[in-house]
């Protein structure tokens, strides 16, 4: 895995990705991959003070912690990420794009649930803290242990520590009012997943405003954290044949039938690169 440099290199980004990638590990440096991934939206700007502003979180928290228990923990990172730092959820310009690029949200000091539970991520896990992001639907969580004492942090809401009533509350608001709290939301997620997270909200903004150029840039970026998942290998294909590229959306739907989980999603990839390869012809 190459490091990642201070100065934009599209070709030394796309490895530093890649090699995240392949590696198997369910912690990654996030912070800094979340920083390549938005380097592609703003190629000319240095990631050297972006780097240097990840350092001050971390040690500004570590020294606010001060060797605390789990609550001064949480505390710590809500008081330097959130007071110290002016960071909060971006509640009414919610859909901005640039609430997904970390580079723009350490700009701004405001962000999606995702961007804002990285920076908590990156930062407590500076200090060895145990901590991940949660399954649960509709609006990302961080989940504080220690032992087997654990907090539950909401960084969009103030860093709230969410109790059952809070989750459940949360989950009816975005999963609606039927929804009951299942042991699987409190599951964690890896690192992975956190990343394809934060670019799945920036492919569906910029696909439902019809930038499927932009989008397919995004797909890319994230097939390049995820080059096994088959649906990212059928959406890049779709949006290549959508775009006029027809060799390339070809190659991506061959991609996907080699990896489709079911016959089914197989037989109809397959007779749609049959289509499409006579048009080559």
């Amino acid at each position: 895995m190459s490091d990642l440099p201070d100065v934009f290199d599209q070709q030394k980004c796309r490895e530093f990705l890649r090699g995240l990638g392949v590696s198997d590990g369910a912690i990654l440096p996030i912070a800094e991959a979340a920083l390549a991934l938005a380097s592609f939206e703003r190629p000319r700007v240095s990631l050297g003070r972006y780097r240097e502003h990840l350092a001050s979180l971390a040690r500004d928290v570590g020294r606010h912690a001060a060797g605390g228990g789990l609550a001064a923990r949480g505390r710590a990172l809500n008081e330097i990420i959130l007071l110290k730092y002016g960071y909060s959820g971006d509640d009414l310009t919610y859909d901005d794009l640039q609430n997904a690029n970390l580079m723009r949200v350490i700009d701004r000091r405001k962000g999606l649930p995702v961007a804002l539970g990285i920076l908590y991520l990156h930062a407590a896990r500076a200090q060895g803290w145990d901590i991940a992001g949660l399954a649960f639907p509709g609006h990302f969580l961080l989940r504080l242990s220690d032992k087997a004492e654990r907090l539950i942090l909401d960084p969009f809401h103030g860093g709230r520590i969410c109790g059952a009533a809070e989750l459940r509350e949360l989950l009816k608001a975005t999963a609606g009012m039927d929804s009951e709290l299942l042991p699987a939301h409190y599951a964690p997620v890896s690192d992975r997943d956190v990343l394809l997270r934060l670019q799945n909200n920036l492919k569906s903004r910029l696909l439902q405003a019809r930038q499927y150029e932009r989008g397919l840039r995004v797909v890319e970026m994230m097939l390049l954290l995820a080059p096994d998942m088959a649906e990212l290998w059928q959406e890049a294909g779709m949006l290549h044949v959508r775009l006029g590229n027809i060799r390339a959306g070809v190659a991506s739907l061959e991609e996907f039938v080699a990896r489709a989980p079911d016959a089914a999603s197989r037989h109809q990839a397959a007779t749609m690169l049959q289509q499409l390869k006579r048009k080559l012809n």
